[in-house]
């Protein structure tokens, strides 16, 4: 088995498949979108065959993020390197993203970072 896919609602679908295009290479399919719901999405492919779901509709409640909360916390992308982690933390970092932690080697063995991504999501940055 495997994960199929993810998927998030979010508030500002272009931003975010701007946002994970610029980034993260991602590839967006053409958005789907239903005239009657106002439903609107796109299915965002990464290199390894990873899919990210990004999904809008009208009407969403948008309560604030916790990082220390149950359900759902971060998504974690591997850029392939150390280089790769310093060197996307840093230009995240310049384009005014929060990093809260790393670039660093943590406990459990994984160089990362942690930065708050689009729409105050937190994205880890690993190799």
């Amino acid at each position: 088995m495997k994960i199929e896919h993810i998927a998030m609602y979010v508030n500002d679908l272009e931003g975010t498949k701007s946002f994970f295009e610029k980034y993260f290479e991602a590839q967006a399919n053409a958005k789907y979108h239903n005239s009657r719901t106002g439903f609107q999405s796109y299915f965002l492919s990464f290199a390894d065959g990873a899919r990210l779901e990004i999904m809008h509709k009208p009407q969403m409640q948008d309560p604030s993020k916790s990082f220390v909360r149950t359900g759902y916390i971060h998504i974690a992308i591997s850029v392939g390197s150390t280089e790769m982690v310093e060197m996307l933390t840093s230009r995240m970092q310049k384009d005014g993203y929060e990093v809260i932690s790393g670039p660093r080697k943590t406990g459990d063995g994984y160089y990362e970072s942690c930065i708050v991504g689009i729409e105050g999501n937190q994205i880890e940055i690993t190799v």
